[in-house]
Order: C-alpha cells, then sequence, then structure tokens
C-alpha cells in the first residue's frame, strides 16, 4: 500500500497545521506544506496536456518536485494570496500578475484527484456566506436570531426602537481592517449599537451591514464538526465582561471551557447542515439561551480550534488526522 501524501495550505507559525502534521507523520505519511505567497517568486506549476488530456501536473519548490496527481489529501488551512514578484515595480503590473497567479493555483487545487477538507474552494467558499447560512440553518429547524441587512439608516432606526435598543452589528466577511492611512488594523467582531452610532447610522450607505437582535445567553457553544464527529463545547462567556457579548475576546483565565452534550436533534441539524454545505470540517458557533434554547449564529469552514483542544482534552486534532487519512471515497 502506497504512503498516505497530504499537502497542506497554511502560511508560516500555523500551530494548528503542525499538530495536526505532526500526527500525520506519527502515523507514517509524508506531509508537504505550502503557502501561495511563494508563487512564483520562489515555486513555479507545471501543467502539461496532451491531445488526449493531461500529461504532468507538478510544484516546484525550493525543496523538491511534487507529483500533485499524487496526493491523498489536500487541507485548505489558512494559505495566504500569491505575492507578485519582487523584481516587479509597477503597482498595476504587480497586482495583475498576482491576481493571475491566484487564478490559476485556486483553479490548480479544485481539480485535484484527492480529498479535499474542508472541500474544494468552490465549496466552502460560497459555505461561509453569512446570509445564506441563516436561511438554511432556519430551513433545517435551527431557531435564528432576527437579523435584518441593510444599507439604509432608517430601516437601523427601526429596528433598535422595535428590540428596545438590544442589537448587535457584525462585519459579512473579514473582521478587520488592514493597512489603515496611520498603518493601523482595526478588528470589529460583534458590536452592540451605541447612541453614537445611530448618530452616524447614515455611513451605512457605504457599506452593507448585519444587524441582529441581542440573544440572552446562558453559555455559547463551539461546535466542531470533523467528518462525523461533534466536539461540542460551552464558553461560559458571560463570566467575563470583557467577553459577554463576543468570546472572541478572550478572556480564557476566568472564562471556563467545558465539553458539552448537544441534544440528539441538535446533532442531527449540525450535521445535515455540513451535509448540505458538501463541507467535512466546520465549526459552528450557537448560543445557549438561559430557556434552554439553541441559537445558530454561523460556521466557519476553516474555524480554528486548538485553544478548545488544550482547554478541555477534546482529540480534535486526532480527528482531521483521521479525516485526512481516510482518502477520497471514505
Amino acid at each position: 500500500m502506497s504512503t498516505p501524501h497530504v499537502l497542506v495550505l497554511t502560511g508560516d507559525g500555523d500551530r494548528h497545521a503542525e499538530r495536526v502534521g505532526d500526527l500525520l507523520v506519527e502515523r507514517g505519511a509524508r506531509v508537504t506544506v505550502f503557502d501561495h505567497r511563494y508563487y512564483p517568486a520562489k515555486a513555479h506549476v507545471e501543467l502539461a496536456y496532451t491531445g488526449r488530456g493531461l500529461a504532468r501536473r507538478l510544484l516546484h519548490t525550493e525543496t523538491g518536485t511534487l507529483d500533485l496527481s499524487a496526493l491523498t489529501a489536500l487541507w485548505w488551512r489558512r494559505p495566504l494570496p500569491p505575492a507578485p514578484h519582487p523584481e516587479l515595480t509597477d503597482p498595476a503590473v504587480a497586482e495583475y500578475t498576482a491576481q493571475e497567479s491566484l487564478s490559476l493555483v485556486s483553479d490548480l487545487w479544485e481539480h485535484l484527484p484527492c480529498r479535499k477538507v474542508p472541500a474544494a474552494e468552490s465549496v466552502f467558499r460560497p459555505a461561509g456566506r453569512k446570509s445564506s447560512q441563516l436561511l438554511l440553518a432556519a430551513e433545517l429547524g435551527f431557531t435564528i436570531p432576527e437579523t435584518l441587512i441593510t444599507t439604509q439608516a432608517e430601516q437601523l432606526w427601526d429596528f433598535h426602537a422595535r428590540h428596545d435598543g438590544k442589537i448587535v452589528t457584525k462585519p459579512f466577511y473579514a473582521p478587520w481592517v488592514e493597512n489603515l492611512r496611520n498603518g493601523d488594523t482595526v478588528s470589529r467582531f460583534c458590536e452592540p449599537v451605541s447612541p453614537r452610532d445611530l448618530a452616524y447610522a447614515d455611513a451605512l450607505r457605504f457599506c452593507p451591514i448585519i444587524v441582529q437582535e441581542q440573544i440572552p445567553k446562558r453559555v455559547e457553544l463551539r461546535v466542531t464538526v470533523v467528518g462525523r464527529q461533534i466536539f461540542a463545547v460551552e464558553i461560559h462567556s458571560q463570566a467575563s465582561n470583557r467577553s459577554r457579548l463576543d468570546w472572541r475576546r478572550y478572556n480564557l483565565d476566568v472564562t471556563p471551557h467545558r465539553v458539552h452534550r448537544l441534544p440528539d436533534e441538535v446533532a442531527a441539524r449540525c450535521l445535515s447542515m455540513m451535509k448540505r454545505l458538501g463541507l467535512l470540517f466546520g465549526a459552528f458557533d450557537l448560543i445557549l439561551t438561559p430557556e434552554g434554547e439553541y441559537v445558530f449564529l454561523e460556521i466557519n469552514p476553516l474555524g480554528q480550534w486548538l485553544w478548545i483542544e488544550d482547554l478541555t482534552g477534546l482529540p480534535i486534532s486526532q480527528a482531521v488526522c483521521d479525516l485526512l487519512l481516510e482518502g477520497p471515497g471514505a
């Protein structure tokens, strides 16, 4: 039997990839790590076709040549986009070449004949769209927050009044803005709507925003699904003022994390959503209300889990390792 070979697409310092990579090597697999940002300056792709189809599909890096057709699994973690060659000085030309490079590598990974985790890029990118997630979650029986997506100040003011001011806003995609004029990066997660926000609500005309009712919380839940394995953890975010609105404002010293037993019907909804989205991996964010109701917020196909594993001992990395070794037909 041939040795499994896993290609991991990620950047430097990815502790998740390092931990799973070590487990894969312990299990006898070969692991190659590649980051798009080294293409095309320090790596190149060789694709050749005859009149009958593909002849060879190779990735050449500084450490050797990889036959991409021989891979058993591709794990899309968190690669950076391709960077233009440093010899290019014209910004427009540099941007053009970076976009061309991105188009090639995206298409390259799409058609590899191996298992793809969390899925092919054409599958997991649309799966991360929050407005579609809410529709599907409600269809599958999840309770979702009352939600408004708008660019109109009047609609925000009306929503705010109907919920007695207990509303929050969220970004659609990126939770940060990088390289502002002063070089700073501004992070933005789940935010309450303040009177000052209402005063500047006319600025909504520049960009759509997600507005939701603020759901009361007993605990927040991070539910990591790997294949058909479910790892649910309750995050006691209400124990800290810093994390009460959004647990991603980590305050781990005073925020207990405990293993949670999901009701069968909630677990079944999570698995159904994974199947409908075509994902092999996904991290659900849910709220458990004081009344015991489970409320869906979102699912992240590229979600993190290492801090949960370290705090609870749940073997999520081992499950990811198993998933990558199962092969494309499993």
